[in-house]
């Protein structure tokens, strides 16, 4: 009972401790969060007091006055802009065949005419399996044939002759016949222990040698395929949140990284099913036929998914955020001086190091590319480092 007791305690003593722990922690964070808060007002307001000190300086005493601070600056100037998601793909065959048996069995290959790599024509023949138990029932069926036909021949004769009946005529007949079909069945048989190509292409793997049985297909894969690269496309997986911008007539800019070929095609087909696992869908896009081009290379591909045209942007590291929201440092004319000044702006899209700039800035503008993190409103400032006192 002793026991259960010190256990209890001691489950809820832990209890307690967590339960403590958590409690603060939260109070640990809202004071940093209180902290930071007065921190940024106290910046603000000492960055104020500073601005309204140096232009009672400026004033009591003009060889006061703050000195103008070093920057670079850039115009804005409207131009495209156009926004991409890079993905992952791969180069497919449109056309590719598994070479099968055309017996739909299979059989011991006596005969190879095919390598890998080797350029092939449809209908060629690319290897011959062992047809010797067919055609050994062939033989004793064609010297039954040609008695057959000698007793034809004979009755026919006689008949003709006057002797015998029109029966034994038409015995002889069908007798002829029938080996004839048995052995048209055989020959047929023969011949489908002839593999062929199926169509023109490449033959990509050959995997299969004389004296090893061809099925078409063994526990490594497919024994001979054949691919058409006359004929190829890109696919790739795009994500479902993509799927009211991307469609049929998509633009792609596809990059090849095995060749350092790009290219550029539009997307043909668009998948209708998102695949539950990755929450994405298939799309198919035409290239040209290029012997350097490989099914099942790897492709990088960007989809253009937002277009706008004459849009402000402005490079990605200049825009700054205080307590207030975004914003940026732009140089304005004041007189005979130039000061900088906080531009709030609102943001849109991001690609590569370019960032689009919905409202805030307009074209003619001029924004501080270099030293803006240490400049405050109305600083003076020059992009001529003679003006600047060392």
């Amino acid at each position: 009972m002793r026991q259960y007791l010190i256990g209890a305690v001691l489950i809820s003593l832990l209890a307690a401790s967590c339960g403590a722990s958590k409690k603060d922690d939260a109070a640990n964070l809202n004071d940093k969060k209180a902290e930071l808060q007065k921190l940024k007002g106290k910046q603000q307001e000492l960055t104020t007091q500073i601005s309204a000190l140096e232009k009672e300086l400026a004033k009591l005493d003009p060889s006061a006055a703050a000195k103008p601070k070093l920057v670079a600056v850039t115009a804005i100037d409207p131009q495209n802009f156009e926004h991409f998601i890079e993905l992952q793909g791969k180069v497919d065959a449109t056309n590719i065949a598994y070479v099968a048996p055309p017996n739909g069995q299979g059989g011991v290959v006596t005969a190879l005419y095919v390598r890998q790599g080797q350029a092939v024509r449809k209908g060629q023949v690319l290897a011959r399996l062992d047809d010797q138990l067919i055609r050994q029932q062939i033989a004793p069926l064609q010297v039954q044939l040609t008695t057959a036909e000698d007793t034809y021949k004979r009755t026919k004769n006689l008949f003709d002759q006057g002797i015998g009946t029109y029966q034994n005529v038409l015995n002889a007949e069908t007798q002829v016949k029938t080996l004839r079909q048995q052995i048209g069945v055989i020959q047929k048989q023969a011949a489908l222990m002839t593999v062929t190509a199926p169509m023109s292409g490449v033959a990509e793997k050959v995997d299969v040698r004389v004296g090893e049985t061809f099925t078409g297909m063994s526990a490594l894969g497919p024994q001979i395929s054949i691919v058409n690269t006359g004929n190829l496309k890109i696919t790739t997986q795009v994500p479902e949140n993509y799927l009211g911008r991307v469609g049929v007539g998509t633009t792609l800019e596809v990059s090849l990284p095995g060749t350092g070929k790009t290219l550029t095609t539009k997307v043909a087909v668009a998948g209708k099913i998102i695949d539950p696992t990755s929450r994405s869908f298939q799309v198919e896009a035409p290239v040209p036929a290029d012997p350097s081009l490989k099914p099942n290379q790897i492709a990088v591909v960007k989809i253009r998914d937002y277009a706008s045209n004459n849009a402000i942007t402005i490079p990605l590291n200049i825009l700054q955020n205080d307590e207030e929201g975004k914003y940026v440092m732009v140089a304005a004319k004041e007189g005979a001086k130039m000061i900088a000044r906080k531009r709030r702006v609102v943001v849109g899209e991001l690609y590569g190091e370019r960032l689009e700039i919905k409202s805030g800035l307009q074209s003619g503008d001029v924004v501080v590319t270099e030293a803006y993190q240490e400049l405050y409103e109305g600083q003076p400032i020059t992009t001529d480092a003679k003006l600047v006192t060392k």
